[in-house]
């Protein structure tokens, strides 16, 4: 029966959303505009939204919807899907947002670290900034047409969960706070990808918060892999956050004392993990995320040995979240039905 009514609640967060969709005039002339303007296909337009992040929310909600099935024996794909769905169009509003206002700001601009690696959407003239937030409220719309259905299933709290991450994805880089340019980017990161995220998947599935410790077990780590990508991306644009004038926690501290404390953020990861297995918050299983660890000692060398942080130091750091993501799915996988 939950199945059958989340599966309705699925197909009416989509309708939903189409309706909205008709609503835009104009949405269908500008990507005709925009592609015919850049001359590219949709795969690069697609990758300015920065797709690759998006498997950070994914590694999230699937380690919250997965310690539901593993502390209270429920899961819910349909929910799981539609956590997914509502999280990730969060974050795809986060990243043109975030776009929009560092190249307002000045911060991105042709020749920037940033524009190496991944189209931008406003420095190679992809979309123009009133589409840039035109896009990110669609986003938006997105997320809350998901969200409603969930409210009504879980009351309140989930409302108050997707609030928070949609109030933080704005004010990551917009006025008055922009908390990016005062060393709060790590640390919101992992509150929001680890705990928040996660307890909100969890919620999410089972409607209450029993067996709490062992999500925030589960949390820690998560959140602070996915801080690690921030930390690796602003070691690699410190010259550049300098000259903008931009306070992260690679300009506060200098490169070496910042490169010590993603060595120290590694470390509290494996950590973490095995204090949540030998207190029984995590299955034994768990040690399945130690395969990880080579991956990681590989990661640090490149930024260690390396004079310059290579471009793509985001992506490296990404990688190892998916790799330890992977494992500890595969582990809450085990230990619900393998004793």
């Amino acid at each position: 029966m939950d199945l059958k009514m989340s599966l309705k609640g699925l197909l009416a967060a989509v309708e939903l959303l189409k309706k909205n969709l008709k609503r835009r005039e104009g949405l269908a002339n500008m990507l005709s505009r925009v592609k015919k303007n850049t001359g590219r296909d949709w795969r690069l337009l697609f990758l300015a939204f920065r797709p690759w992040s998006f498997f950070m929310t994914g590694v999230s909600v699937m380690v919250g919807s997965l310690a539901a099935l593993l502390m209270q024996g429920r899961l819910n794909l349909a929910l799981a899907a539609l956590a997914f769905l509502g999280v990730t169009a969060i974050h795809a509003s986060a990243n043109i947002l975030n776009d929009y206002f560092d190249t307002l700001y000045g911060v991105d601009k042709p020749g920037a670290p940033t524009t190496f690696y991944r189209p931008h959407p406003l420095i190679e003239k992809i979309f123009t900034p009133r589409e840039v937030v035109f896009i990110s409220v669609l986003f938006n719309v997105a997320a809350a047409s998901v969200g409603a259905y969930l409210v009504m299933l879980r009351g309140w709290t989930v409302a108050i969960i997707a609030g928070i991450g949609a109030f933080v994805g704005v004010a990551y880089t917009a006025e008055p706070m922009k908390y990016k340019y005062h060393c709060l980017g790590e640390l919101v990161t992992f509150l929001i990808w680890g705990p928040l995220i996660t307890f909100g998947a969890y919620f999410v599935q089972t409607g209450n918060w029993c067996g709490a410790t062992a999500v925030f077990f589960i949390s820690v780590p998560q959140g602070i892999l996915v801080a690690l990508v921030l930390l690796a991306n602003n070691l690699r644009d410190v010259q550049d956050d300098l000259a903008a004038n931009i306070r992260t926690v690679a300009t506060w501290l200098g490169k070496e004392k910042a490169l010590k404390l993603f060595i120290a953020m590694i470390f509290i990861v494996y950590l973490f993990s095995g204090m949540g297995i030998l207190l029984g918050f995590l299955p034994a299983w768990a040690f399945l995320v130690f395969l990880s660890v080579p991956q990681a000692l590989r990661l640090v060398n490149t930024f260690v040995k390396e004079a310059v942080i290579p471009q793509n130091a985001d992506p490296l750091a990404g990688r190892l979240n998916l790799t330890y993501g992977a494992l500890l799915v595969l582990s809450l996988l085990l230990g619900s039905f393998l004793v």
